[in-house]
């Protein structure tokens, strides 16, 4: 549906990055780290799907952001947050202080929590109406939002 707007890259590698310590930040950075951001610094906006992990975040999610913290990618960058889980509200809530502590481009327009995600399946596929209308709501509003971003010049 939204192809024809927007290119997707899936980040498959977060649970690959090394635990962040900030002694290695920077300069010592991981070359894993080093590809990661890059890969975040390409991007016109982030797009975050995630399941609730025990009432949070998944770690490997955690622990990637960590790895920007101090250099700044989410940065009023246009972020959207996405969480399907059983539940999924305190994940969600969890998730968005840390995108707001780093600045990035959130808004209530580009962020859902999509519970009893099981239920709403069939396969890949969402069959729930209200669901999709939701999706499609999400993503029109982060294809705008990442269509007026203006890039800040450093």
């Amino acid at each position: 549906m939204f192809a024809a707007h927007i290119a997707v890259t899936i980040c498959t590698d977060i649970g690959y990055l090394p635990q962040f310590n900030p002694d290695e930040d920077g300069e010592l950075s991981p070359a894993s780290v080093n590809t990661f951001r890059n890969s975040l610094r390409a991007a016109d906006g982030i797009l975050i799907c995630t399941p609730e992990y025990a009432m949070g975040v998944p770690g490997s999610l955690k622990n990637a952001i960590d790895w920007t913290v101090s250099s700044c990618e989410f940065s009023h960058k246009p972020t959207a947050l996405i969480t399907a889980s059983s539940l999924g509200h305190k994940g969600h809530a969890s998730l968005l202080e840390t995108l707001r502590i780093i600045e990035a481009g959130i808004t209530e327009n580009v962020q859902l929590v999509i519970p009893f995600i099981k239920t709403k399946l069939e396969g890949d596929t969402i069959k729930d109406d209200a669901t999709v209308m939701a999706v499609t709501q999400v993503m029109t509003a982060f294809i705008n939002a990442m269509t007026s971003h203006q890039p800040e010049k450093h």
